[in-house]
C-alpha cells in the first residue's frame, strides 16, 4: 500500500508543535522534588516520538499534571499529513468513553443534591425508555457500573420499529461494557438537572474548574477548532500498520457516553480535580462521600485488565503498586488514554487523532511511571511495550504446514520474533492484530485475518496447567486449514438457511460500515474471525459467550439471500462483493 505525500517517518520524527503551561515549573522549582521532574518531559518526549512512528499515529495531544499544577502540556505529529501542518495549541481532540467519568461525577452531584437515589430502577425517572428486562430491574448504578444486562451500543431510541434492547443476564452479576447505558444516563442527568446535557456539564464541571477550551457536544459548531483525524483508506478490511490513511469525515456525536471533545492543557485540569479527590480551584466539584463512591471498584472489570475494577465511570486498579484511575476512549477517527495514580499524585492524558485500532496507554502509563520515579529520585523506568508491528512473541507456536480439504496447503514459518506466511515461493511477513490473530502484508490475504484455533483442553486440565493450548488449524475467511496435530474431527454440516446470510454488508456509518459474514466448518463468522451463534429466528449471539446481549439479526432474504443486516443499532445492506 502506498503512502500519502510524506512519509510516517517525516510526520513523527519531531514533536513539531509543544506548549508547555506558562509557569508549569515555576511553582515547582521550590520544592526539591519538582527540580527531578524537570527532566521528564524530555524523556517523555523521546518516547512518545518512538511509539508515534511505531504505531503509525498522525498527532498525539498530551496533558500531564500533579494535583498542584500542569506539568506538561504539549502537541505532537500533524493535523494535515498533505499539507504538513502541525496539531496546534488549543485544538480540541474527541476524547470518547473518557466523557462516562464526567456523566459520573454529574450524577454524584445530583445524589448529593438529594436529586437522586443511585439504587432506584431507571424506569422510576424515565418511564418512556425502551428496553426488555426479563432478568431483573435496571438501576442507575447497575448503568454506571455496566452491570445492567443490556447491549452495548443498541440507539436508546431504537430505528427499527417495535425493536427494543434485550437484557441477556441478571443485573448486578457481572460486567458488560454498555454505552447504551451512558447515553441514557446523559438523558437522566437532562431530567433531573432541568437543562439539558451541555448546559448542565458545562455550569456544573467545565466552567467551575476553568475548563474554557473544552466542548460538551461534538458539533458543526466546534469542526473548526477539531484536529483533522484519520482513519485507513480501505475500511473493509483490516489495517495493516503503515497502510495508506485517509481524512476521516467530521461527525456530529451528542450521547453522553462519548461526545466531549477538549484540548491536552484542559484535560490536565480535569485531572487535577480528581487527584485533589474532587476538590475545584475555588470549590469542591464532588464530596469526599461521592469521590469515595466514584472510585470504588463496584464490580470486577477485566476488560481493562487484570485485577480492574470498575466504578461510576471510570476504571480502578493498580499500578506498580499504587492505586490508578483510568479510562480510555474510541472514536471513529480519534483514540484516547487517562490514567491518574492517585498515590504518587500525577495524571496523563492522551489523544491520537486517528482510529488504527489500539489506545495510547503506554503513553500515559510511561508519563506516570516516569514522574513517579523521578520524585522518589530512582532510576528512569524501563519504557513499557508497545506493539511493534513485526514482532510476535513464541512464533514458533503457529509454525507448521497447514493443509485444506481441498489438499491445499499453507506454510507459516517462524524466526527469533518474527513469523511469516509462505506465498508464491516468499516470505509474507505477518503482523499480529489480536490473540492468536494475524494480518498478511499480501493482496490474496487482505480481506481477513488468520485465525490460528487451538486444541480444546481436557477437564479439569486449565485447573493444573495454565500454559496454552496447542495450535491446531488456521482459517482465513471461509477457508479453513489443519495442522497435522488436529485430531481430524468432522465439520458440522451447513444449511441452506446459515447460506443465505453469507455475504458482504455496509452502511453509510462511521461506527460500523463493512461487515463480512462467512460460512466455515458449518458455523457463520462475522469478518472471518467473531462466531455467530443462533438464538432465535434469523438471530444470532456475537461471541462465544452463553449471556453476551450483543446480536446480530438478518433480515428480507429474497432468492436465498439475506438484503440486511442489523446489529449494535446499525442497519446494513448487502453490496455486491468485489474481486481483489
Amino acid at each position: 500500500m502506498s503512502p500519502i505525500s510524506i512519509t510516517r517517518r517525516e510526520a513523527m520524527s519531531l514533536a513539531v508543535s509543544a506548549t508547555v503551561a506558562a509557569g508549569a515549573f515555576t511553582s515547582y522549582e521550590a520544592n526539591a522534588a519538582a527540580a527531578a521532574i524537570k527532566s521528564v518531559p524530555t524523556q517523555l518526549d523521546r518516547f512518545i516520538r518512538g511509539y508515534m512512528t511505531a504505531m503509525d499515529a498522525p498527532g498525539l495531544a498530551l496533558g500531564v499534571t500533579s494535583g498542584q499544577g500542569t506539568v506538561h502540556a504539549v502537541e505532537y505529529g500533524y493535523t494535515d499529513l498533505a499539507a504538513k501542518i502541525p496539531v496546534a495549541a488549543g485544538q480540541l481532540f474527541e476524547i470518547g468513553s473518557i466523557s462516562k467519568s464526567f456523566v459520573g461525577v454529574l450524577l454524584l452531584q445530583l445524589h448529593q443534591e438529594g436529586k437522586l437515589d443511585l439504587h432506584r430502577p431507571i424506569l422510576h425517572y424515565l418511564p418512556w425508555l425502551a428496553m426488555e428486562t426479563a432478568y431483573g430491574e435496571v438501576t442507575v448504578h447497575h448503568l454506571l457500573t455496566h452491570t445492567s444486562g443490556m447491549p452495548g451500543d443498541a440507539p436508546v431510541f431504537p430505528v427499527i420499529p417495535g425493536t427494543r434492547p434485550r437484557q441477556s443476564f441478571a443485573p448486578g452479576t457481572r460486567f458488560h461494557y454498555s454505552n447504551w447505558g451512558y447515553s441514557v444516563l446523559g438523558y437522566l442527568v437532562e431530567k433531573l438537572d432541568g437543562r439539558s446535557w451541555s448546559t448542565a456539564l458545562t455550569q456544573r464541571i467545565l466552567a467551575p474548574l476553568g475548563m474554557t477550551a473544552t466542548v460538551p457536544l461534538i458539533t458543526s459548531a466546534n469542526r473548526p477548532r477539531l484536529a483533522q483525524s484519520y482513519a485507513p483508506l480501505q475500511d473493509d478490511r483490516p489495517y495493516l500498520r503503515h497502510g495508506a490513511l485517509a481524512p476521516a469525515g467530521k461527525l456530529t456525536v451528542t450521547t453522553a457516553a462519548g461526545c466531549i471533545a477538549s484540548t491536552s492543557g484542559d484535560m490536565a485540569i480535569y485531572m487535577r480535580m480528581l487527584l485533589n479527590r474532587g476538590a475545584g480551584p475555588s470549590s469542591r466539584i464532588l464530596s469526599q462521600e461521592s469521590f469515595k463512591l466514584f472510585t470504588t471498584p463496584h464490580i470486577a472489570a477485566d476488560e481493562f485488565g487484570p485485577g480492574a475494577g470498575y466504578g461510576y465511570g471510570i476504571a480502578i486498579d493498580q499500578l506498580d503498586g499504587h492505586t490508578r484511575l483510568r479510562h480510555t476512549g474510541g472514536m471513529a477517527s480519534f483514540m484516547s488514554a487517562l490514567q491518574i495514580d492517585m498515590d504518587a499524585g500525577f495524571g496523563a492524558f492522551a489523544s491520537i487523532n486517528a482510529q488504527l485500532g489500539y489506545r495510547p496507554n503506554p503513553v500515559t502509563q510511561f508519563a506516570l511511571q516516569l514522574l513517579r520515579a523521578r520524585q522518589e529520585r530512582k532510576a528512569v523506568p524501563a519504557p513499557p511495550p508497545f506493539d511493534e508491528a513485526d514482532v510476535v512473541t513464541n512464533p514458533e507456536q503457529y509454525a507448521g504446514t497447514y493443509t485444506a480439504s481441498s489438499g491445499r496447503r499453507l506454510e507459516v514459518r517462524a524466526t527469533t520474533d518474527r513469523l511469516a506466511l509462505r506465498v508464491d515461493g516468499k516470505d509474507v511477513r505477518l503482523q499480529q492484530s489480536g490473540a492468536d490473530e494475524f494480518i498478511a502484508d499480501h493482496p490474496a490475504f487482505a480481506l481477513f485475518p488468520l485465525v490460528f484455533g487451538r486444541a480444546a483442553k481436557a477437564e479439569g486440565e486449565a485447573a493444573s496447567d495454565d500454559s496454552p493450548a496447542e495450535i491446531i488449524d488456521l482459517s482465513y475467511g471461509s477457508d479453513w486449514y489443519a495442522h497435522p496435530r488436529h485430531p481430524g474431527d468432522a465439520a458440522p454440516a451447513s444449511s441452506a438457511e446459515l447460506a443465505a446470510y453469507v455475504g458482504h454488508y455496509y452502511a453509510e456509518s462511521p461506527w460500523s460500515d463493512n461487515v463480512r459474514v462467512v460460512l466455515r466448518r458449518g458455523q457463520l463468522w462475522f469478518n472471518g474471525a467473531v462466531p455467530l451463534v443462533p438464538c432465535g429466528d434469523r438471530l444470532f449471539r456475537i461471541g462465544t459467550e452463553d449471556w453476551s446481549p450483543e446480536t446480530a439479526e438478518f433480515f428480507n432474504v429474497v432468492d436465498g439471500k439475506a438484503q440486511a443486516l442489523s446489529f449494535a443499532g446499525v442497519q446494513l445492506s448487502r453490496i455486491p462483493e468485489e474481486p481483489l
